[in-house]
């Protein structure tokens, strides 16, 4: 099955939650524990889109570009793509957020992060005992909700 078949359609600006701040060592789960630390900081805002899940049964994950966010808080920010990703064999993507259209640059810095973040994730799930089936799978399209529209009362 295709990942883009198993993505929750996403609304156009949903609310994400940071788990991991820009610049942050330490990557949790979804639960708030600490899932792994880091020899080199996160370049981006990592957290998840409450409400929605992943195929591997956690809230959908998302980064939010631009400047550096607290932990714990919560921005609503545009959906400008989607990153496929697969973790430990199971769909794994990424909903990418900013306030503007990404760059060129934007865009090839994720997919180089994405494809490095796989190859050391692929070690620690080989030193945990787990698939080590994970991989940067490419972008993948956008699968829009309905937006409610208000409509004039007759």
């Amino acid at each position: 099955m295709s990942e883009s078949l198993l993505l929750p359609p996403l609304p156009h600006a949903p609310e994400v939650l940071i788990e991991c701040p820009r610049f942050s060592f330490v990557k949790r789960r979804a639960d708030g524990s600490v899932d792994f630390v880091s020899p080199v900081p996160c370049p981006y805002n990592y957290g998840s889109i409450p409400g929605l899940m992943s195929g591997d049964g956690d809230p959908l994950d998302a980064v939010v570009l631009g400047a550096r966010l607290s932990r714990g808080q919560c921005v609503r920010v545009e959906v400008v793509a989607v990153l496929g990703f697969v973790d430990s064999g199971l769909p794994d993507p990424k909903v990418i957020c900013a306030a503007q259209p990404m760059s060129g640059l934007e865009r090839a810095g994720l997919e180089a992060f994405f494809r490095v973040y796989a190859f050391f994730k692929r070690g620690l799930h080989l030193v945990r005992g787990h698939s080590t089936d994970t991989r940067f799978t490419g972008w993948l399209p956008v699968p829009r909700a309905a937006e409610a529209t208000a409509r004039p009362a007759p």
